[in-house]
């Protein structure tokens, strides 16, 4: 019972995460209802396998940490832009096609693509860490005011309210329980809020009416894949862009659970994300990649155990082959997700924190560093319409906060701790080797203690031939 109602918390936090972009790429194309429910059962399964892979892990594959995987937030604004450009009738077949291109290219590469571990010492680690946990705020508010801003009650006092209540529940079982609830005080809050948002009007059952009981996604139900260059390469930055946040994630997630992520590790969970996306497409689903809002659930509640996780993705699965669950999770209002998040997300943040406590930051260097990838990180936060004027494909990693602030703060601690680090040691070395202390009185020092020149050859033969004498 414990694992099934730890693992279901973690559903719970990354459920919306995971349904949110095939419902906008299904409404975008002009799917029907039944369709929609179909895409998003489909995504569920898929998160489900991909968790699998990454938790449990086989040979090579999966990094074997607490991660939920699912559906990457990245990938939508290439796919709007897909559907665009070939229309509704040939986009998600393009789409899969895309992906599956993509995500082969992220399995050769993931091997490679972990070598860069070496370069994330605490001062990278911390603000990536922290980046996350920041940039996940625009997504606990945009939940606490409704989750969407063309619907007509949209920042609503009751929607505030409601997100006020359920953080406020949660920060109370937090305080005064302990044990198993106390570890499980986001899913009670989340609950206690959906049954109090009831009276308030803003919980809808109408999504349980029209689930079935089994449904299974059947392989390309859209059409066979086609493959067409463009969308092929704006799906591989998608999926270069997914493995940095990734990469980050993993760093994150090692620090919290005291195993920090090694080379060996990183690439292993690469594999997982990779081989995910690649078997998505499949059976309609996208690519995949691990979910950051699941980070701040393990740093909150201290449950470490990748079985936890592994329990979540058999719930994911099962939701995926049951549309009436599916409907049921469903139920939990955006307002009530955005008041739990806010503590998920803050708890993310709070660890980039105490991660930048390891660092040096006594270190001018290291505050430029934290200082400098803060701020590019930020700015698709603070102002989301900055990169506007650059092209589609440079705003798919422009956007990105996460993956902008990281490559910062990676190239940062290269441009100040190792470029040109090796001939500076080597022009200081002849120095210190010839400096001799004045207060050690030596023979090579003068009264003022200023070292004189030795002297060699001949001239200090002669001068010990004569003492000798």
């Amino acid at each position: 019972m414990k694992l099934l109602t730890t693992g279901l918390q973690h559903v719970a936090a990354m459920y919306a995460g995971v349904v949110a972009p095939p419902l906008i790429i299904g409404a975008a194309v002009g799917l029907p209802v039944s369709e929609l429910t179909f895409l998003t059962g489909a995504s569920l399964f898929l998160a489900g396998v991909a968790t699998l892979l990454q938790t449990i892990g086989v040979w090579r594959i999966g990094a074997r940490l607490p991660f939920v995987n699912g559906v990457t937030f990245a990938s939508v604004a290439p796919m709007l832009a897909i559907n665009k450009s070939e229309g509704p009738q040939d986009a998600l077949p393009v789409i899969f096609g895309a992906c599956m291109v993509a995500a082969a290219l992220g399995f050769l590469l993931a091997p490679y693509f972990s070598k860069l571990v070496r370069f994330f010492p605490p001062v990278v680690t911390g603000t990536v860490i922290t980046l996350i946990g920041v940039s996940l705020m625009p997504v606990a508010f945009n939940w606490a005011q409704g989750g969407d801003p063309e619907a007509p009650g949209y920042g609503a006092t009751k929607n505030i309210a409601m997100a006020g209540v359920t953080l406020v529940v949660v920060l109370l079982l937090r305080r005064f329980t302990r044990g198993f609830v106390k570890q499980i005080a986001v899913l009670l809050g989340l609950a206690v809020g959906t049954l109090i948002a009831v009276p308030v009007g803003i919980t809808d059952f109408g999504a349980l009416s029209g689930a079935g009981i089994v449904g299974f996604p059947t392989p390309f139900h859209f059409g066979a894949p086609q493959f067409a260059l463009a969308a092929i390469v704006s799906m591989c930055v998608v999926m270069l862009v997914s493995m940095t946040e990734s990469t980050a994630d993993m760093l994150a997630l090692g620090e919290i659970v005291d195993r920090p992520a090694d080379e060996k590790t990183i690439a292993a969970g690469l594999r997982a994300d990779t081989l995910g996306s690649f078997l998505s497409p499949f059976f309609n689903g996208f690519l995949a990649t691990a979910f950051a809002q699941n980070i701040g659930l393990v740093a909150m509640t201290r449950i470490r155990s990748r079985w936890v996780v592994a329990a979540g993705g058999g719930i994911l699965i099962l939701m995926g082959l049951c549309p009436v669950a599916a409907a049921l999770i469903a139920t939990v209002p955006q307002p009530v997700l955005g008041g739990a998040g806010v503590v998920l997300f803050g708890s993310v943040a709070a660890s980039g924190i105490r991660t930048l406590a390891k660092a040096d930051l006594g270190d001018d260097s290291n505050i430029v560093i934290v200082a400098v990838s803060l701020a590019v990180g930020v700015v698709p936060v603070a102002a989301p319409d900055f990169y506007d004027v650059f092209p589609g494909g440079a705003r798919i990693i422009l956007d990105s906060g996460i993956s902008t602030g990281c490559v910062t703060a990676v190239v940062l601690n290269l441009l100040f701790h190792h470029v040109g680090r090796r001939r500076d040691e080597a022009a200081a070395a002849p120095a210190a080797e010839g400096a001799v202390p004045a207060h050690e009185g030596g023979a090579n020092a003068d009264e003022g203690g200023i070292p004189r020149p030795r002297t060699t050859g001949t001239a200090d033969r002669q001068g010990r031939e004569a003492a000798q004498e």
